[in-house]
């Protein structure tokens, strides 16, 4: 028996037959063994299940009727054995010492929640999801201490490059299953409650181009449900530390991004007989957001030494 914690690797699927056992083989080259790999497949209609099948008992197959990625993510964690939980998406790969290097951290200190790495956007120019969130390490790695105030600020991708303690996972409620968008936002702002996370600058992820039937780009074509989403996650979160001391920042944050979004979602709605001054507004919100990030108040991660 490995003495090294077993990590459980969940991977939703729908009609990625083309592409699903790229990702199954990557999965099989990490340097950290002690691993199982479930696949939820959410409904696939293609010939994902015969793509599968080639795989016997190396992985565990779970199957339902199409119900989106947050129900089949969670139904992998619950099904799920490790006490480490790990998620990636089944058009994504991982650099071989991904796994290896986030739970050497977590096991560094056993009250971490939550191990998060970089992600190459493009290889050719070696663009990250760091650079996209304009996240600024000043070190290899190490513990994030100020998690919430920044996430308050801006989305950074997380699903596939995260390694999360199952305890905290399920302490938190796993994905929130009522949100048709931007659970991957929702999820790490209320792990990001639960302690120190462990940060990685290095890019272990290598993130794979959206196709024209991916959730991400679903979104995009439905504007008003997915600024709904967003208004619905702030409040949510709003609610849990509104009579915090220690979230005043991440409050203020909060209150920011809700407001503008709430402004944003009335323009929308009266489309299109929206008239200049909402145009007005927004224009307003936009500059006020580039100029707030351009600011010695927008947060960067405060690191210390694991």
């Amino acid at each position: 028996m490995s003495k090294e914690p077993l990590v459980s690797v969940i991977v939703p699927t729908y009609n990625r037959a083309g592409v699903i056992c790229r990702t199954i083989d990557n999965l099989f080259q990490q340097t950290h063994r002690n691993l199982e790999v479930i696949i939820v497949d959410d409904g696939s209609t293609d010939d994902t299940q015969s793509k599968l099948r080639q795989y016997g008992g190396r992985i565990r197959v779970l199957t339902q009727t199409n119900s989106g990625p947050a129900i089949a993510r969670n139904r992998g964690a619950k099904a799920a054995a490790g006490e480490i939980i790990a998620f990636q998406d089944s058009d994504d790969l991982w650099k071989p010492a991904k796994l290896e290097r986030q739970v050497e951290l977590l096991e560094k200190n056993k009250s971490i929640p939550c191990c998060l790495c970089n992600v190459l956007m493009r290889a050719g120019d070696g663009f990250t999801s760091f650079d996209h969130s304009l996240i600024r390490l000043d070190r290899e790695h190490g513990l994030w201490l100020n998690v919430t105030d920044v996430l308050t600020t801006r989305f950074l991708l997380f699903n596939q490059a995260a390694a999360i303690r199952r305890q905290a996972f399920e302490k938190v409620g796993g994905f929130a299953e009522d949100l048709k968008y931007l659970e991957d936002y929702d999820l790490p702002l209320r792990l990001s409650l639960e302690g120190p996370w462990a940060l990685i600058r290095e890019p272990l992820v290598i993130y794979g181009e959206a196709s024209a039937g991916s959730f991400s780009v679903q979104a995009t074509k439905d504007p008003v449900v997915l600024k709904q989403c967003e208004l619905r996650i702030y409040e949510r979160m709003l609610s849990r530390i509104e009579s915090s001391e220690m979230y005043g920042k991440a409050r203020r944050n909060l209150h920011r991004r809700h407001n503008m979004a709430r402004r944003q979602l009335l323009a929308m709605q009266r489309q299109p007989t929206a008239g200049n001054l909402d145009k007005l507004v927004n224009l307003i919100d936009k500059y006020r957001l580039a100029l707030f990030r351009r600011s010695p108040w927008f947060p960067q991660p405060v690191t210390a030494a694991i």
